[in-house]
């Protein structure tokens, strides 16, 4: 099955080895987003809440790059550096998603990349 590679200026570009998202068939994969500011390179500042929004709002911009929308999701892992942050995750989650929610998994991790306390990645159905 061939396979497509889906960029967006709209989300940070990768900071490593690694696509924004690839399709394979109907199938999206979304990489990882940490809180990046895609205008500045940079993690955004303010409290967690402001940094979960900029996750899913990174998520949103690779996933209607790719013809979709979070919508899609039938797949969402979420690390956190601070599972107490778990509650603020569901609130916002129901921002960004609709009922039936994706399935998902949220783990607990020791740090993330450039010292992000939240990072989410997608598997999409489009």
């Amino acid at each position: 099955m061939p396979r497509t590679v889906i960029k967006t200026d709209r989300a940070p570009a990768a900071i490593g080895t690694y696509s924004q998202a690839v399709r394979a068939g109907n199938t999206v994969y979304l990489s990882g987003q940490i809180p990046l500011d895609p205008d500045r390179g940079e993690l955004v500042t303010g409290d967690i809440a402001v940094q979960i929004r900029r996750v899913f709002d990174n998520l949103t911009a690779v996933a209607e790059a790719a013809g979709g929308c979070l919508d899609d999701a039938v797949k969402l892992t979420v690390y956190l550096t601070d599972l107490g942050n778990f509650s603020t995750v569901n609130e916002i989650m129901t921002e960004y998603f609709s009922e039936p929610y994706p399935a998902r998994a949220a783990v607990g991790v020791a740090s993330l990349p450039r010292n992000a306390e939240i990072e989410a990645e997608a598997i999409l159905s489009v």
